[in-house]
């Protein structure tokens, strides 16, 4: 038997303002995005913004339908947008905001297990960490700085 240690670290802001001017421009997309989300059923709306290597921003909100829990969610939204749009470029950050129209969201929202599996592939396709930056409707921000810091041991197309 083999025992190992797995070490993740993140940065915690209190508020907006302590983000650089990068981050928090890229949340305010985000923001923006998570507005218009279309969440009728679950009343949680998520925004996610995605900054390209070109300085080209991509967002997305999660969609759901009346088939619910049929939906697609912001973050896989925005990364296959970029995708389909930019084949070839790196995501250098995602941020991702949540809020419900039922009660205030004032803590982070990480994303789920099915857009961190989709986000790791992008991550590691293009060789290049994609920082992930996420908050709730008001609070605390976290900042990692990649994608697999929050998967680890994560699939890849290499047990294929």
């Amino acid at each position: 038997m083999k025992e190992i240690q797995i070490n993740s670290s993140a940065i915690i802001y209190e508020d907006l303002s302590e983000l650089s001017k990068e981050d928090f421009d890229l949340m305010q997309h985000a923001i923006e995005a998570r507005k218009k989300a279309y969440a009728p059923y679950s009343k949680f709306n998520v925004g996610a913004a995605l900054l390209l290597h070109n300085g080209k921003v991509i967002t997305g909100n999660n969609q759901e339908s009346a088939a619910y829990p049929s939906g697609m969610c912001a973050e896989r939204v925005a990364i296959w947008k970029a995708g389909s749009e930019f084949p070839d470029m790196i995501v250098k950050k995602i941020a991702i905001t949540a809020a419900s129209s039922e009660t205030k969201v004032n803590k982070p929202v990480g994303p789920c297990g099915a857009c961190r599996q989709t986000l790791s592939e992008y991550e590691i396709n293009q060789k290049q960490p994609i920082e992930i930056i996420f908050m709730g409707e008001i609070g605390q921000i976290i900042k990692t700085e990649s994608l697999l810091s929050l998967l680890p041991f994560s699939f890849d197309s290499s047990y294929l």
